[in-house]
């Protein structure tokens, strides 16, 4: 919720006194009845003044650069803007960033509608106000997107462009979700190292760790979870299975968020990856719910991308490193892409631009991209041109360079979400072929197997369209749905994906299930820019 500072300048203490010795004069040509309401009116306006300046500075709010500050005026606070004053916890955790328990109840307040059982008869429901053919009654339901991403929930009945077509796909989505809920922390996180540990939010000492990761990637998977959920059309709201773990995933998420809008601790250098991913399921779960809960981490968690963009270029680790690279940029540019589509969905609506950020940013990506990009090929650096895809040192001779065009796939689908037509652009159509090359394979002898890689890469053929995303749709059912685990055991590896990409000793065994099941989730994520088919 928006906090105005108020404070009172020497003018008015002076307009103040001219007030007072006018009223002082009038009185004692007046009778004692008009005496007694002028004492009456100075002593409550005085008493306002204190009143005022006394609630704000008992909850001041750090400002950030690039944030906006507003005003009640343009944008009148709704119910939960006024949950914080009747609950005890969440002032304590939003305005005082104190880590507390994640309650089980919906972040909402005396609003029916959010929390009214709901069955797929009710879609077209929805907590947010009906402006008409443009929002489409959705928002937030469980139910399917709404506003800036209207088609998310494509795999269920009453969903968006796929309609329950790719029975397969869905299935495995909805298997992959059941798993990540599953292995949910308690306190709303997932771990990478120790996801284990957890069945359905309790105890299960009964397993071994099989697929761990490193638990310095604990918000970055979270965030991956998150958006997973998310791209499926589940948010906090609705009477859905899902709607607690979302909850919880996000008040995690809003718990370790510093003042300056870094998500997680920054303890090595490369929670830059995690800040970026997280802010991802931020920006995108206000922008399903238009929750003012969550508009303030989402502001504040753009605002701390703006801070650390190298100017004129794009990312690396830190703020402002002075060195770029195309892996941490592809994170940050798919955050800014959802706050942008959020922006533009409520100009169409009539609405002021809710949300704030480095619109030149997307000039310092082509940028990079452009100094990135072999003119001869297409294939797009990590962090010199034309070279192959990161790999960690220890797995460069398991997991060759060749076998992947994962920067190739990050620069494609940036240069098509900012505007280029994928049926024109030379760079795009490069990129295209050298990626319809090496459609998903299963082989786990030879390194082919790149899921980041695969993530990015269905995003842009998807948007690409045409024969090479017809091969690349066919290859995902054979490698990515036949191999997900559909052994029985529910706590156990059922709905999951096992770890065995270049990346699966960092995010562990809840990175390869979220990121896969993401890919899966292509046919409504996002509306396709430029009309192919």
């Amino acid at each position: 919720m928006a906090r105005v500072i108020r404070t009172v300048s020497p003018d008015v203490f002076a307009a103040h006194g001219d007030f007072s010795n006018q009223l002082h004069d009038t009185l004692r040509k007046s009778p004692w009845w008009m005496m007694s309401i002028a004492f009456h009116v100075v002593v409550a306006l005085v008493l306002s003044m204190f009143t005022t300046t006394e609630v704000a500075v008992a909850k001041p709010k750090a400002v950030t650069a690039g944030s906006v500050v507003e005003s009640f005026e343009e944008e009148p606070p709704d119910q939960e803007d006024l949950e914080p004053l009747n609950n005890p916890e969440n002032v304590a955790r939003e305005d005082f960033d104190v880590p507390v328990p994640v309650s089980d109840q919906p972040e909402t307040d005396n609003d029916s509608l959010f929390n009214e059982p709901m069955s797929y008869g009710d879609i077209g429901k929805s907590d947010a106000p009906f402006d008409g053919p443009d929002n489409n009654g959705k928002l937030g339901t469980g139910t399917g997107g709404g506003g800036a991403f209207p088609g998310r929930g494509g795999g269920r009945p009453g969903g968006g462009p796929s309609g329950g077509g790719k029975p397969r796909e869905d299935a495995a989505v909805l298997e992959g979700l059941r798993w990540l809920a599953a292995h949910q922390s308690p306190d709303g996180s997932w771990g990478a190292a120790d996801f284990i540990q957890w069945c359905d939010g309790k105890p299960n000492p009964g397993e071994k760790p099989d697929g761990p990761g490193g638990a310095a990637y604990d918000v970055g998977v979270s965030g991956l979870a998150l958006c997973a959920f998310l791209g499926a059309g589940y948010t906090n709201r609705g009477d859905h299975e899902f709607a607690k773990v979302v909850r919880r995933g996000l008040a995690f998420l809003k718990n370790v968020q510093d003042p300056e809008g870094c998500f997680g601790p920054r303890s090595t250098q490369h929670y830059i990856y995690n800040h970026a991913i997280a802010a991802l399921a931020m920006v995108e779960a206000y922008g399903m719910t238009e929750s003012n809960i969550y508009k303030g981490p989402a502001q504040r968690a753009l605002d701390f991308i703006s801070l650390t963009r190298n100017p004129y270029f794009v990312w690396r680790y830190g703020v402002k490193p002075g060195d770029n690279d195309s892996s941490v940029t592809g994170w940050m540019m798919m955050a800014l892409k959802s706050a942008k589509l959020i922006n533009e969905d409520a100009v169409k609506r009539g609405r002021p631009r809710p949300l704030s950020f480095d619109e030149e940013a997307f000039d310092g990506i082509r940028s990079w991209l452009d100094k990135m990009t072999d003119p001869d090929y297409g294939r797009v650096g990590y962090v010199t041109r034309g070279s192959g895809p990161a790999r960690p040192q220890a797995l460069l001779d398991r997991f060759p360079g060749e076998k992947s065009e994962s920067m190739t796939a990050v620069g494609v689908l940036a240069r098509i979400f900012m505007g280029d037509d994928p049926r024109k652009d030379a760079m795009i159509q490069k990129g295209v072929a050298l990626m319809t090359q090496l459609p998903p394979t299963w082989n786990t002898n030879d390194g082919s197997i790149d899921m980041y890689y695969w993530y990015y890469a269905t995003l842009a053929l998807y948007q690409a369209g045409g024969a090479a995303w017809k091969t690349w749709d066919a290859a995902m059912l054979t490698s990515i749905v036949a191999n997900q685990h559909k052994d029985s055991t529910y706590c156990g590896f059922k709905g999951s994906w096992d770890p065995v990409d270049p990346w699966g000793a960092e995010g562990g065994r809840v990175y390869s299930t979220a990121i896969l099941t993401m890919c899966l989730e292509v046919y409504y994520r996002y509306d396709k820019v430029a009309g192919t088919r």
